[in-house]
């Protein structure tokens, strides 16, 4: 079968490989469908990405149908159409033992850690399997992924109906996070430097957005919160300074919901958490989102097909990313498609 392989930096190549097989009792083969491009799958390209070895099999965010199933497995079937979560977790370490297996100690994500689902066909266990309950377009079966890391953000920051949240940085990311969030009952503001982001944002559901080159994020921030303050801040600009803005700009009892992986340090002062009782929570992957992901898809309240920018066959892979690099202002999600 083919498949997408970052050699090294700057070097992929359309590959052959061994097509998948059923190894143990909870596996499940799928036919891949779509999958999306993410950043850390452009960092792993251009060799920026530390968790990646190479050579690698790209892709975290990927979909399709089910074609084979191993001798225990019962939620799936042959046909189903699905979604595949990417991470792989040990199942007995403290995290996991606590029901937090997206920080566990040993934890893995196929495409970064180990082989990916841009390939035509993926094997997977069981669990990691999520079914779509209704008929749904093929191109945007890979699109579930980046929609859980906008819900775990949502359930990290308890963002719930009557909340007024800021996020901070309009990419693809913030968008999910935008959306689940307003699919809770709450009201968003987002803010970046991009206008064809924010109009995007907008035009998607945020309430309000701020061109923070331009304008005033404090006082816009004091006029959406009737001048008390933002009760939530998510940071997915993730730069040291951002992560210090959000600290700053968090109302007393707020939250913040960080999800960088940077290792540069903040300077931030404890007193600033401390005065104001600050919740200050990190937010990595997803811990068990996806079916209020696809749940969300089939009524219609979470859009894959807003957050599509265009799609390409997966073939031409260069091509895909050429465009995300030279034109990012313009990019929210591409997505590949696995068909000949």
């Amino acid at each position: 079968m083919k498949a997408i392989k970052v050699v090294e930096p700057f070097k992929v190549e359309i590959v052959d490989v061994p097509k998948p097989t059923i190894q143990n009792p909870d596996d499940v083969i799928v036919r891949i469908t779509s999958g999306g491009i993410c950043g850390s799958d452009i960092g792993i390209y251009n060799g920026t990405n530390s968790l990646a070895t190479y050579p690698r099999l790209i892709g975290h965010e990927f979909g399709g149908i089910v074609t084979e199933v191993g001798e225990n497995v019962t939620s799936v079937k042959p046909g189903d159409k699905v979604a595949v979560d990417p991470v792989r977790s040990c199942g007995h370490c403290y995290a996991c033992r606590i029901g937090r297996h997206n920080v566990c100690s040993t934890l893995e994500v196929m495409g970064v850690h180990r082989d990916g689902g841009f390939a035509e066909y993926v094997v997977a266990p069981e669990a990691n399997i999520h079914l779509f309950h209704k008929d749904f377009d093929e191109s945007f079966l890979g699109l579930v992924e980046p929609f859980t890391i906008g819900v775990e953000i949502n359930r990290r920051g308890q963002i719930t109906k009557g909340d007024k949240v800021l996020i901070m940085g309009s990419g693809p990311i913030g968008i999910c996070a935008m959306q689940v969030a307003k699919r809770n009952g709450a009201q968003v503001m987002m803010t970046d430097l991009v206008k064809e982001r924010l109009d995007k944002a907008l035009s998607m559901g945020a309430d309000e957005v701020v061109l923070v080159s331009e304008e005033n994020l404090e006082e816009r921030i004091m006029k959406f919160t009737d001048n008390e303050g933002i009760p939530v801040v998510v940071d997915t600009v993730c730069i040291p300074s951002s992560f210090e803005q959000a600290v700053q700009l968090a109302c007393p009892a707020g939250r913040v919901v960080c999800i960088g992986l940077k290792n540069q340090p903040s300077q931030i002062t404890m007193a600033d958490i401390t005065k104001k009782e600050l919740t200050i929570v990190g937010s990595r992957l997803n811990n068990n989102c996806f079916d209020e992901v696809i749940a969300g898809f089939e009524d219609g309240t979470l859009r894959p097909d807003q957050l599509m920018t265009k799609s390409y066959n997966y073939k031409d892979i260069m091509e895909a990313l050429t465009m995300i690099q030279e034109h990012p202002q313009d990019v929210l999600k591409i997505v590949l498609k696995f068909e000949d």
